[in-house]
């Protein structure tokens, strides 16, 4: 049974189109992952950071602290043993 002229060369540009896709869609499946695990990371880094940040100010406050609680005497001479050194 015959078919249509029109209805093969239209089955055939579809089939065409869909080869000539297929490398750029593939692609696009790729990129997108790869481009949201490369923001995650640079979210996790940043996150990061700011911990590390905060941690350091809480031990320089903590270290502040234990230098406040001591006395005046004590404060003094380890001062004048830092300066003795430096």
């Amino acid at each position: 049974m015959p078919v249509n002229d029109q209805i093969t060369d239209s089955v055939t540009q579809v089939n065409t189109k869909a080869v000539g896709e297929s490398p750029a869609m593939a692609m696009g499946g790729l990129y997108l992952p790869t481009s949201q695990a490369l923001g995650t990371a640079a979210l996790n880094a940043s996150s990061a950071q700011q911990q590390g940040q905060i941690t350091m100010q809480a031990a320089t406050v903590q270290g502040i602290n234990s230098l406040m609680a001591t006395g005046t005497a004590v404060t003094g001479r380890g001062a004048e043993e830092i300066l003795e050194k430096g």
